[in-house]
């Protein structure tokens, strides 16, 4: 009697209230944390770019057979159409092609869709057009026009096409066709708007292709335990250490930093977390740039005991002194997060690059990995062939410039894409000032 009488009434009243003003409100309020079109754009850019480094084929990318992957995520024909979207709003028909023809396929095994053959032939015609291959575009439009006869563009493309065609087959092929095929070689492979010259064997690296030392160099890397010359604090319980690679000298520190310790450190970081940015060398100022894609904040050794700790701790076991040295730098790299080949240390043409700070250049690098990655984000120096992998726990650390001050030129290297999962990473940037009786020079240049 009560359920049916009070409390039937309470719920009748609660039904007819009107709720929407308040959950319309509250959708607002959320609104500014989801992700904007730039996010969309750029990680649409991401996938293109560990298409390439990683060297997967669309269907692998729209199937999710990616290595490390539990759970599969599939792109629908319409995602693929997008990806393809992107590609040609930056000009890239390389990719424009491939991801129009990945939704074309889809669509012709019987894949229900919101979009249409048409639309994306329309697509790929132009983009296989604009590399060259003018037999293939002549084909494509056909089958647009077998869709949709009345196809404005379409029905102008065909007429251009053909007229074209005519114009060349009158045209004594030479010289010139030589020079035209060689033009459309290089479109058909893709080449990126923002070329390295080293991309490619920087590429290879971050697939683990690099080159092999030679068994007469690996016989001179060496695993051992570390006291920092005798320091207190590692004389009982010394530090692991492991060469990664000999020239330049690259060393790996196992176990060097706790689960505990990475928590707080990433507690820290997290509400900071920002866009990473570099340092325009010709006007100073800090901009974020297309290849360099990460998250970064900057931990002082005074707001906790635990990142105090940790600064003592690179200053033992490196016997450098920190006191001169950046901030601890905790960076997150998601998919697709990476930093292209850089060096650490101000270049001779770059005088003014830490005038600010006073402490002379950049002499060391101190890089912990607070993560494991699934797949891909390996640390790679390009000039040298040398392929570090994130090992969870772990510290890797080398010298920027020689004992005489001169850049190691060789020290060049990057953070590859990651491809599966995410990537954590703290570091400390050593400093000049404060060495001069730890790190003596001397009377070589390069030494």
């Amino acid at each position: 009697m009560k359920r049916l009488n009070t409390e039937w009434s309470e719920l009748e009243n609660l039904i007819l209230k009107d709720m929407s003003d308040g959950f319309i409100s509250n959708l607002t309020i959320q609104r500014q944390y989801f992700p904007n079109d730039e996010d969309q754009v750029g990680a649409a850019k991401a996938l293109l770019r560990l298409q390439d480094t990683y060297n997967l084929d669309t269907d692998t990318i729209s199937k999710g057979n990616l290595p490390g992957v539990k759970h599969k995520s599939f792109l629908t024909a319409e995602d693929c159409f997008e990806l393809g979207k992107v590609a040609y709003t930056e000009a890239d028909y390389y990719h424009t092609e491939l991801w129009m023809d990945q939704a074309l396929r889809q669509l012709d095994e019987g894949e229900v869709s919101t979009i249409d053959k048409v639309s994306v032939l329309d697509y790929l015609s132009y983009a296989v057009y604009q590399q060259g291959d003018l037999d293939k575009a002549l084909l494509l439009t056909k089958k647009l026009l077998e869709l949709d006869p009345e196809h404005q563009r379409a029905n102008g493309n065909l007429k251009y096409f053909e007229y074209i065609m005519a114009k060349e087959k009158d045209v004594n092929k030479s010289a010139s066709d030589e020079q035209s095929d060689q033009k459309t070689t290089m479109k058909k492979k893709g080449i990126a708007v923002d070329y390295l010259p080293e991309r490619q064997k920087y590429e290879m690296l971050c697939r683990g292709e690099g080159i092999k030392m030679t068994p007469r160099r690996q016989k001179k890397l060496f695993c051992r335990y570390h006291d920092g010359n005798r320091n207190p604090k590692f004389i009982l319980a010394p530090a692991k250490q492991e060469d990664e690679w000999d020239k330049p000298r690259i060393i790996r520190f196992h176990d060097i930093i706790s689960d505990a310790e990475i928590e707080i450190v990433k507690d820290l970081a997290k509400p900071r977390l920002r866009r990473a940015t570099i340092s325009n060398p010709i006007t100073g100022d800090l901009e974020t740039v297309h290849y360099r894609i990460s998250k970064s904040a900057w931990l002082s050794g005074y707001e906790d005991p635990v990142v105090s700790r940790i600064n003592m701790r690179i200053q033992d076991l490196t016997g450098l002194d920190v006191s001169t040295a950046e901030e601890l730098q905790v960076a997150n790299y998601g998919v697709g997060g990476q930093y292209e080949p850089h060096f650490d240390f101000a270049r001779k043409d770059e005088p003014d690059a830490f005038k600010e700070l006073g402490t002379g250049n950049r002499i060391a690098t101190w890089l912990f990995y607070m993560s494991d990655v699934s797949a891909g984000g390996a640390t790679v120096f390009p000039e040298v062939g040398a392929s570090v992998w994130p090992k969870k726990g772990t510290a890797v650390f080398w010298y920027n410039l020689f004992a005489s001050g001169e850049g190691d030129y060789s020290t060049r290297h990057a953070a590859c894409p990651v491809l599966v999962g995410n990537k954590w990473v703290s570091n400390k940037w050593l400093h000049e000032r404060g060495q001069e009786f730890r790190r003596p020079c001397t009377l070589s240049e390069l030494e």
